[in-house]
Order: C-alpha cells, then structure tokens, then sequence
C-alpha cells in the first residue's frame, strides 16, 4: 500500500462511508443483526456473538431472556443451566462466565442505569473495547466504532489504515469520520465483508468500492 496524506485518506474515507450509507441505509439500531430490547439484552446478545453468527444467536436469546429477563436474575443464575442454553453458541463455558460476571457487576455497580462510558463497560467481566462499542453506538445512540475481523480486512484493504491492532485501526477510522458515522459505518463494513468483499475471494466486479479500492482485483490480503 503507498503511503497517502491524511487529507487524501480522509477524503477516501468519507466517499466510502457515503456510498456504503446508500448501499445499506438505515441508523446503527437498524442495521444491527442481533435482536434485542434495550442496552442490557444487546451486550448479552454480544457477548454470544464471539464466534458464532447472530442467526445462531438469534435463535438462543429469546428463551434466555424469558428465562433470565435482567442483570440480577443473571448473575443468580446456575451456571450448569446457563452453559446448557447457550451451548450451541460455542464456547459456552467462558461464555457463561462472562455473562454471570457482567450481569452481576451491573446488578452492584449499576442497579438503577445502566452505564454509558467505555470505562465503565469495559470494567465489566467479559466485556472488550468492541462490545462496549456496540452497546454505546447500537443500543445508546452514542459514538462508537466496534472494530470485528470484517472491519479489519475492509479497512487495510480500502487503504485506511495500516495497522492490525482493533484499537489502533478504531482510532485511524474514527479520526477520519463525524464521530455520528462511526457506529453505522461499522456495521455497514461488516454487511459489505459478508456479501461482497469476501475473505478468500472478494467479488471485486460486483463491489461499489472498486474504484476508490487500492487492492480491487489484487489478491486478497
């Protein structure tokens, strides 16, 4: 990749995040695949979501959420009945740790609102810099730039940053970007990566971004 200006890269950076907004409308909440009521169910939902597909986890949350409707009845609940409803999500051990430990840091630290600043959801057992960003940006309607594999590839592919750290890549694409794109642009990457800019073999003929793509029709990388 040539080294570019900041100016030029902030240029290519919004001309994507425009064409993709009208490849893929819609608000943050909107383009989220994962079903959800409220801040609470979301980082539940995406805590499920490592390595698995939201359809998969689609079909787990309502039965949990019936079952375990708020972060006390969470953080009460046996972890042997835990794991078993959430097993086909994978990873269902560390998983139902994770969940217990968060719901019961909420029921303590934040019984009556549920928090809002990446310090304090990221102090939640379980809970990374891209799932607080998820919460803030999908579920709170405040900025946040959740940084996936498919975020990844898209971003170094497009020439928008050069690095592989989630957090330095978050930190490239949110300096580029009005801090009100930063959600939805994410989210927009991650539907453009499973459909058409594809891991193994991107459909670069069939992709909008082509033209401002310095890696369109090169190997994929």
């Amino acid at each position: 990749m040539p080294r570019e200006s900041r100016a030029t890269r902030t240029t290519r950076a919004r001309e994507i995040s425009r064409l993709l907004a009208a490849e893929y409308p819609g608000s943050a909440r909107k383009l989220c695949a994962l079903q959800h009521q409220g801040p609470f169910q979301l980082l539940v939902a995406t805590i499920l979501s490592a390595q698995c597909t939201d359809e998969r986890v689609n079909m787990v949350t309502p039965g949990l959420f019936a079952r375990f409707p708020d972060a006390a009845s969470l953080a009460a609940a046996p972890q042997a009945e835990l794991e078993e409803m959430i097993r086909s999500t994978g990873f269902f051990r560390s998983k139902s740790a994770s969940l217990i430990g968060a719901a019961a840091a909420l029921a303590e630290r934040h019984p009556r609102k549920f928090p809002r600043s990446m310090e304090e959801l990221t102090s939640l057992p379980g809970v990374g810099r891209k799932t607080a960003n998820v919460v803030r940006s999908v579920a709170l309607g405040l900025p946040g730039l959740p940084v996936d594999t498919h975020v990844t590839r898209l971003s170094r592919r497009l020439g928008l940053t050069r690095e592989t750290d989630p957090v330095k890549i978050e930190s490239d694409l949110c300096a580029m970007l009005p801090e009100g794109e930063w959600g939805s642009l994410s989210l927009r990457l991650i539907l453009h990566g499973r459909r058409v800019c594809l891991a193994r073999k991107p459909r670069c003929g069939e992709c909008l971004l082509a033209g401002l793509c310095p890696s369109a029709g090169t190997a994929a990388r």
